[in-house]
């Protein structure tokens, strides 16, 4: 579905917000939750700015603020600090008096990208055709509604970074194979963790509509729909060599979303929350190469300065998505509801938050 469908949107924020100060704005934010109490509600991923992060009620990765959204009863307005589909996880799982915003529609995801609902029902029909009825689907939250709503419709279940290990094992007691989207190397690293060997996993190539793979089909077990994160896929088993080279006293650590190869070459590896709290408990002096991405990795350094860090791509970018939310768009987005114009709500429209639900309930009651 269109996330634009059923609110009033906007990408072009009025002037006067691009021209006050940060003092300013930061004034406006402190005076608008002061007034409006618990009717606000911020929830901020932790790969927000720190302009923004600053202000949020409630900070995690995907997991904990789904977790959070769905246990909140009691804000009638929830200004989602994310992108597009943490923003419609959030509608989907509250109640219909509550109404959810994201200061800037611009703030997507590319992975959530890589796989729309028409290139999945193409591929399903094909898979069915190939396995038959031995097949459940996962998608990763960094996916659409719709996605989420045809993993529901078929018995699947949404998962995170956190969970994944719990939620794949539970998908082989469900069916003899499932399909992992949108992204390849959660899927590839996950499966490996729990025994799948490499050769019983296949690739799904959505713009060919064709599955990869060497062997004898009846031996896959996990088809892996061709998406990345565009973020970690940039973190190379060069950089690891480098940080060995150059750090050889420091401890590498990186999120599942980077491939099987930058994975296996380094200490540790596991979802935000995991690698936050690793460092959280590190000795003090102990030494750290982190590969996720920037927004974090630069709070993390300040917040451990007993600590020696860098990132295991000195070159990479922050999140330029996660980056659309800022403190201009931020304020225009309090002050439009205030002002009782919904400017940047989202709606998904039944059926598909049900269906999305049906993806989500599952995960959360496993989790």
């Amino acid at each position: 579905m269109n996330i634009l469908e059923g609110l009033q949107a906007s990408n072009t924020i009025p002037e006067k917000y691009l021209a006050m100060t940060n003092t300013e704005l930061e004034e406006r934010v402190a005076s608008i939750k002061q007034r409006l109490g618990k009717k606000l509600f911020i929830p901020g991923h932790h790969y927000q700015k720190d302009e923004v992060i600053q202000f949020s009620d409630a900070t995690g990765d995907s997991l904990k603020l789904a977790q959070v959204a769905a246990e909140n009863t009691e804000a009638e307005y929830i200004v989602f600090c994310g992108v597009h589909f943490m923003a419609e996880t959030a509608d989907i799982l509250t109640t219909d008096n509550q109404k959810v915003y994201l200061p800037d529609m611009r703030a997507g995801c590319s992975m959530a990208d890589m796989a729309d609902i028409y290139q999945t029902n193409r591929a399903w029909t094909k898979l069915q055709e190939l396995f038959g009825d031995t097949i459940i689907p996962l998608t990763y939250v960094n996916s659409t509604a719709a996605i989420k709503a045809f993993v529901g419709e078929n018995g699947g279940a949404t998962v995170t970074s956190s969970n994944a290990e719990k939620m794949v094992s539970w998908a082989f007691t469900q069916k003899e194979r499932l399909l992992f989207l949108p992204d390849q190397h959660l899927g590839r690293n996950t499966a490996y963790n729990l025994g799948v060997p490499l050769e019983k996993m296949a690739i799904w190539d959505p713009i060919k509509n064709e599955l990869v793979y060497e062997g004898a089909i009846e031996d896959i077990k996990v088809i892996l729909w061709k998406g990345h994160c565009s973020v970690h896929e940039n973190f190379t088993v060069s950089n690891v060599e480098q940080v060995r080279k150059q750090y050889p006293h420091m401890k590498i650590i990186v999120h599942p979303e980077c491939s099987r190869e930058v994975v296996a070459a380094s200490d540790l590896a596991g979802s935000t929350n995991y690698i936050i709290d690793v460092i959280e408990k590190a000795e003090p002096g102990s030494a750290f190469a982190i590969g996720t991405e920037m927004n974090l990795v630069n709070r993390i350094i300040k917040e451990h300065p007993d600590k020696e860090i860098i990132s295991l791509n000195p070159y990479m970018c922050a999140c330029l998505t996660m980056n659309r939310i800022d403190l201009p768009h931020f304020v225009w987005c309090l002050e439009s509801i205030e002002e009782d114009f919904e400017s940047n709500r989202i709606i998904v429209e039944e059926p598909i938050a049900s269906n999305a639900k049906l993806a989500l309930d599952r995960m959360l009651e496993l989790s």
